[in-house]
């Protein structure tokens, strides 16, 4: 079946205050790595508690092992670093923030695994930043060493293959990754933010495309490849806005994944309707239920919204789940842990609801 939940998540959570503090301390050379390690440890057995609590079938480690949903992968893949973004977090009241992004230093390679002790450690579902991440937020400046973006996301291809060779031989069925640019090149105003800037958003989307069918080609049968599309998740801001329309019909068709895993929570997401792009034998995963905000969504509404999305893709080939992560980065979203619960629960009480 594909989506493989019902219930599904997007992977991170929100970092209990003593995980917080000990990354803090970390950060300021007061404790080792072997003692933050214990609280991450103390922590992630908690976190998986929680999600069989709510009921949930598939289990992260709440990504209790970054700073930030990209940060790992940066760190531990030669030739990456970090410098500011191009663009900018905002909210409804048009308050901005400024935010860091990958940076290409050099050739790019994978000199360890990245999230392999994700997996070995009480984990079923790995999240990996997608391709894009590496180039789209500086992508008139994305780095050094390569004649162009297709000779890095070769390279890059190649350390994604190899981190999934490795997570497939230790028994990881379920990848995920995390794909913000397209999102953003679905939002007129970032469009032409693009190309005042000289770039092509439709060949952005393609370069992407292709670059993610590059990181999963030599995946195994029986390993399912999942990927949300966020339009971007820190304390409760936002990158961007729109629908899927100018994308639906190339990234659903020629993406070479299982299933999508779709912000629809506000309708800064747009309708339904791009959804008749999603290909036969491929999935879709509602993301119905915000992470950003404390307000619980009444389960009837959860249930009229999935009929709507049904129209277009069969309710056989559709599941549901909160529209993003709890905690892209280590500060999390403005919502309590009890938010949190309460919002897991009713994403297992609403497929319950609506699949039996």
């Amino acid at each position: 079946m594909t989506p493989l939940f019902r219930a599904d998540h997007i992977g991170s959570l929100l970092r209990p205050k003593p995980l917080r503090e000990a990354f803090r301390r970390f950060s300021n050379k007061e404790i080792s790595p072997q003692e933050l390690k214990v609280v991450q440890d103390e922590s992630i057995r908690a976190v998986v508690q929680l999600q069989r609590d709510c009921g949930l079938g598939v289990i992260t480690d709440g990504e209790f092992r970054r700073v930030s949903y990209w940060e790992k992968f940066v760190r531990l893949t030669q030739g990456l670093e970090v410098k500011d973004a191009l663009f900018t977090f905002h909210d409804a009241a048009g308050h901005e923030s400024k935010f860091t992004a990958p940076y290409v230093g050099g050739k790019v390679s994978r000199p360890q695994p990245i999230t392999l002790d994700e997996f070995q450690f009480e984990n079923q579902k790995i999240t990996m930043p997608a391709p894009s991440t590496m180039h789209f937020y500086r992508f008139t400046d994305w780095g050094r060493g390569y004649k162009d973006a297709a000779e890095l996301f070769s390279d890059l291809g190649k350390v994604y293959q190899q981190e999934i060779a490795d997570l497939a031989r230790a028994g990881c069925k379920y990848v995920q990754l995390d794909e913000v640019a397209v999102a953003i090149l679905c939002d007129p105003a970032a469009r032409e933010k693009v190309k005042a800037k000289g770039g092509d958003p439709d060949k952005l989307v393609d370069l992407y495309i292709g670059a993610i069918n590059q990181a999963v080609k030599n995946r195994p049968a029986g390993m399912t490849v999942g990927v949300h599309v966020c339009r971007g998740n820190y304390k409760g801001m936002y990158l961007s806005e729109g629908g899927y329309d100018s994308v639906a019909e190339r990234f659903f068709g020629r993406t070479a994944v299982d299933h999508f895993l779709l912000e629809f929570d506000t309708p800064r997401a747009g309708g339904f309707a791009p959804l008749r792009f999603v290909p036969k034998g491929k999935g879709v995963v509602l993301g119905l239920v915000s992470s950003k905000t404390p307000e619980l969504e009444q389960l009837d509404t959860l249930k009229k919204r999935t009929a709507e999305a049904a129209r277009y893709v069969d309710a056989s080939r559709l599941a549901i789940s909160p529209q993003c992560g709890f905690a892209s980065t280590i500060g999390g979203n403005p919502v309590t842990e009890a938010d949190q619960r309460a919002k897991l629960k009713l994403c297992v009480d609403a497929a319950r609801a609506i699949w039996g």
